[in-house]
């Protein structure tokens, strides 16, 4: 996918060196680097230590870029989402996060290199029978993930509410904006999907427990190594609401219902009239993340067309889901 590469924050040696005294790791313990070319936001770089160990290196953009309104110190909720997950789930550990900006000109985290590959790039090399029992295994870890409760509902760098009706509205409305600003063209108006969702808004109040809820599973940011689950990462887009919002981005354009194996592993969803029209207002919030973003970011060329084309076609069958 093409497009505008502004976000990316490269560093010299003299500024890593700084990173790394400013972690508590000695500058000469470095071995060597590697920038990792998936990172289409934040800038990532591999760093081996002289002692074989390996760490990631994550840099945030610089503050003052365009983006999404929820997208306000993202860095800060991905390093809470691996503190607070830290006993739950295999997430990295966070070595030093420094939001000062003051070593560097923004925000960046410091973590321990988990093993294995991502999911998505191993798919071809997994069998049905280990798919199988990996989707399993996977539910069982997201089911210890949404046993994490808070305080509160929303965004942890935004507003928050105890109502969960209250705080997801203000984030769709605050996306709603963003499509307005950036005059993301979209299947319906604006207009008239503030109306799809307020009509079904009464359903969000059948959630009253703030549960943490990754909302970016699909299988790029799950790692494997020899046929195990090994990490769970890019906690960025986290946040306290319904557990049941995960199933977006762990079916992302299908249905969790259809995935047995997982529904076996995380214990069973009860998918009543509430959970089928809660469901699909987080396909649409998600779609139109997936939507919007690419607006600020400046993606374009013929992957992000394929997308953007796929993507409004599920954000319509959302929709659908909403007036029936």
């Amino acid at each position: 996918m093409t497009g505008i590469n502004s976000y990316q924050r490269h560093v010299d040696d003299e500024q890593l060196a700084g990173v790394l005294a400013a972690s508590g790791v000695e500058p000469n313990r470095l071995a060597g680097r590697e920038e990792l070319g998936e990172a289409s936001y934040n800038t990532a770089y591999r760093l081996r230590l002289t002692d074989g160990s390996g760490l990631v290196l994550k840099i945030a953009p610089d503050p003052s870029m365009p983006g999404l309104s929820y997208e306000r110190d993202l860095m800060r909720t991905e390093t809470l989402f691996y503190r607070t997950a830290f006993d739950a789930v295999p997430v990295p550990r966070v070595v030093h996060a420094d939001f000062s900006r003051t070593v560097l000109d923004t925000d960046f985290l410091l973590m321990t290199e988990l093993p294995g590959g991502n999911w998505y790039g191993l798919r071809e090399e997994i069998a049905d029978a280990d798919r199988e029992r990996l989707r399993r295994d996977l539910g069982r870890l997201v089911a210890g993930l949404h046993r994490i409760t808070g305080e509160a509902f929303g965004y942890p760098q935004g507003e928050t509410s105890s109502s969960w009706r209250t705080a997801f509205l203000g984030m769709l409305d605050a996306l709603l904006e963003d499509a307005l600003r950036w005059e993301t063209p979209l299947p319906r108006s604006v207009t008239q999907i503030r109306q799809l969702v307020g009509a079904n808004a009464y359903v969000l109040d059948d959630v009253t427990t703030p549960v943490l809820v990754h909302f970016d599973l699909w299988p790029g940011n799950i790692l494997l190594r020899d046929g195990e689950i090994t990490g769970i990462v890019d906690g960025e887009r986290a946040f306290w609401g319904d557990p049941l919002a995960e199933m977006v981005s762990l079916a992302l354009f299908g249905d969790i219902a259809d995935d047995a194996a997982f529904l076996a592993g995380y214990g069973g969803i009860e998918f009543d009239d509430s959970a089928r029209r809660r469901l699909a207002l987080y396909r649409a919030y998600l779609y139109l993340i997936m939507l919007i973003e690419g607006d600020p970011r400046g993606y374009s060329g013929p992957d992000r067309a394929a997308l953007v084309k796929l993507t409004s076609l599920c954000l319509r069958k959302a929709l659908e889901v909403l007036q029936s």
